[in-house]
């Protein structure tokens, strides 16, 4: 493999150009209701948006990077695999907040990181609505539109903005877990909110408008880009039951400090989905 193919700078600069054209055919389409399809049942939708989001990302990342691989939420015509190898691997989400768009609602975004060695060299998470980029390069920092930004500290759950999805299946067994951990959190911390975007939750860690997130169900690709921004941005991200985080398992907790997330996963009914099931 060329040694170009591993300059995190290039790379970076590349995806971000290519995440600034897929932004504005994203913001162009938010403004009305779209059509959609269900990929798995429930409610987890897809729109002709998201696959060309995706292919305008992976094409343009294969002109330059042509050994690169990739893992992506919506399959590709020439096809995305879901290992993730030593080898540089972008993991994108074309737009995460897919109900969001749907509905018109502007927080969604594209989130997109590449990992090498199985190792996050960069994150860039862009809501082009309402113009928020998000980016990081490990050890480097994390930035809000080029703003060098840092997580709040927060330690005590009561004085906690805590973020949550219910995600996109409405499985019962699922759902309970759901409804017994918001119970749980709405009488133990601040206040809770949910962005409809894995992504945005995570982000918002980064910039201390938040102080955690935590989600069961939830992909690589939902991830990848948030995490190395929250830790970057002198955050921590662990699994919720309190170990070391798996992009790969489906199951994140992202803290403003590593009291505050020991504290909410000591607190949080555990949930453990199956591989690309939610």
């Amino acid at each position: 493999m060329a040694e170009a193919d591993r300059d995190v700078q290039k790379c970076f600069e590349v995806a971000l150009e290519l995440v600034n054209q897929a932004g504005k055919i994203i913001s162009d389409r938010n403004d009305s209701r779209k059509s959609f399809v269900c990929k798995g049942g429930d409610i987890d939708l897809v729109t002709e948006t998201d696959k060309e989001v995706e292919q305008l990302l992976i094409n343009g990342l294969k002109n330059i990077f042509p050994s690169h691989q990739f893992i992506g939420e919506e399959e590709s015509a020439d096809g995305v695999t879901a290992k993730l190898t030593d080898a540089p691997t972008w993991i994108i989400d074309p737009v995460d907040g897919t109900m969001n768009f749907v509905h018109g609602f502007p927080h969604s975004c594209i989130s997109i990181g590449l990992v090498i060695d199985k190792v996050t060299e960069i994150g860039i998470v862009y809501n082009p609505m309402l113009k928020q980029k998000f980016t990081a390069i490990r050890g480097k920092g994390a930035f809000y539109n080029d703003k060098p930004i840092n997580v709040s500290g927060e330690k005590d759950p009561k004085k906690a903005l805590v973020t949550t999805e219910f995600g996109t299946t409405r499985d019962p067994a699922k759902l309970k877990v759901v409804m017994e951990n918001f119970a749980k959190m709405a009488a133990l911390v601040h206040g809770l909110r949910t962005l409809g975007s894995a992504a945005m939750n995570m982000v918002m860690v980064a910039l201390g408008a938040a102080d955690c997130n935590y989600e069961f169900g939830i992909h690589a690709w939902d991830v990848a880009a948030g995490d190395l921004i929250v830790r970057e941005a002198g955050g921590v991200v662990i699994d919720p039951a309190g170990g070391e985080f798996d992009m790969m398992s489906r199951r994140v907790l992202a803290a403003s400090s590593m009291e505050l997330a020991q504290e909410i996963s000591k607190n949080l009914t555990q949930f453990y989905p199956q591989p690309r099931d939610d």
